[in-house]
């Protein structure tokens, strides 16, 4: 098989790849309508019930919704992460850009009085800019210790040590506001119960935003896989396409920790899944991982509803013992084949 019937085929493949997942969301999308306290009722009912459609349209579709853009910018904060590190272990968590990104909402809820619940635009726009500057922050202080990205071990403990500094501050930060600390607590297990129509269009807006800088630049994660020297001698200008990929990956993560949480794993598993499906560009793994972590988030949503109806668990609980359930038979699989992740 030549290399252009092979690009063919894979490029084939992550076209079916996509159809899928856009298909597996708009099946999700019905079926996060659909669970509740009244379940499919209200869905039926919603045209000529003033009840059923407030259920439906104002809690039930902003909340799936919602969960489907975090998702999707976690994904591809995850994809970007790993490309950019060289690292299949590297997400926004490890990195220290979740855990600055609770910092910067933890000191907005702290500085405006207000809290992930809160519906009025300037507080939203509020803690989703806190969380972006947190995010970036601590992703320039993780390169910063790590001294560049060419050390992989250096970098995750940088990572490591960043989030747990960061993590102290952000209690520290409680300790002085006692008044946010049930909000924190609904903001550090995760949950996607409060999102509304505007925290969807935020992040919608971000996402495309993500998107659009990540696609363009997704030439210099192709060539950081073939080194740094290599990437340097094809004439790419690595410099300020890593500070656009760090931004996008910072603006993506703080977003969707902002409105969500910190919700664990969508950002580490939704690239793996990708590549065991199929290899391709960083143009299109990108926007695979974005549209897998979306399917992910989402489905983890609709089963944090469903599993103890009428009450539910926080989505980040779920997703943080799913994903460690997954990555651990990862690990054993590929240790039982003698390979690396």
């Amino acid at each position: 098989m030549n290399s252009s019937t092979k690009y063919i085929g894979q490029s084939r493949r992550a076209a079916w790849c996509a159809a899928w997942l856009l298909l597996a969301s708009a099946l999700l999308a019905v079926c996060g309508a659909s669970v509740g306290s009244t379940g499919f009722d209200s869905v039926l009912r919603m045209h000529g019930d003033p009840v059923a459609w407030q259920i439906v349209w104002d809690i039930r579709l902003p909340r799936t919704a919602g969960a489907w853009l975090a998702g999707a910018l976690l994904g591809l904060s995850g994809a970007v992460a790993q490309g950019l590190f060289r690292n299949p272990l590297a997400d926004p968590y490890l990195l220290g850009s979740a855990s600055g990104a609770a910092l910067g909402g933890a000191v907005a809820m702290a500085l405006f009085g207000v809290s992930p619940v809160a519906a009025q635009w300037m507080a939203r726009i509020g803690i989703t800019g806190m969380a972006f500057l947190g995010a970036a922050g601590a992703v320039l202080l993780t390169l910063l210790l790590a001294k560049g990205v060419q050390h992989t071990l250096r970098l995750l403990l940088a990572g490591v040590i960043v989030g747990v500094v960061l993590g102290a501050l952000r209690d520290l930060v409680e300790l002085a506001s006692p008044d946010i600390l049930q909000a924190m607590q609904a903001f550090t297990l995760g949950s996607t119960a409060f999102v509304g129509w505007a925290a969807c269009l935020l992040m919608a807006v971000a996402w495309a935003m993500c998107s659009v800088v990540a696609w363009m630049l997704a030439r210099a994660l192709d060539g950081l896989t073939l080194g740094e020297a290599t990437a340097a001698s094809l004439g790419l200008p690595l410099m300020p396409m890593r500070v656009g990929l760090v931004a996008a990956m910072a603006l993506a993560t703080g977003t969707a920790v902002a409105q969500t949480g910190l919700i664990a794993f969508v950002g580490l598993a939704a690239p793996h899944l990708v590549r065991s499906i199929v290899r391709v560009t960083h143009e299109r793994h990108i926007v695979l991982s974005s549209l897998m972590g979306a399917v992910l988030l989402m489905a983890a949503d609709i089963l944090a509803r469903w599993l103890l109806a009428p009450q539910e668990l926080p989505v980040g609980v779920l997703t943080a013992a799913l994903g460690g359930t997954y990555l651990l038979w990862l690990m054993h699989r590929r240790t039982s084949q003698g390979g690396a992740l």
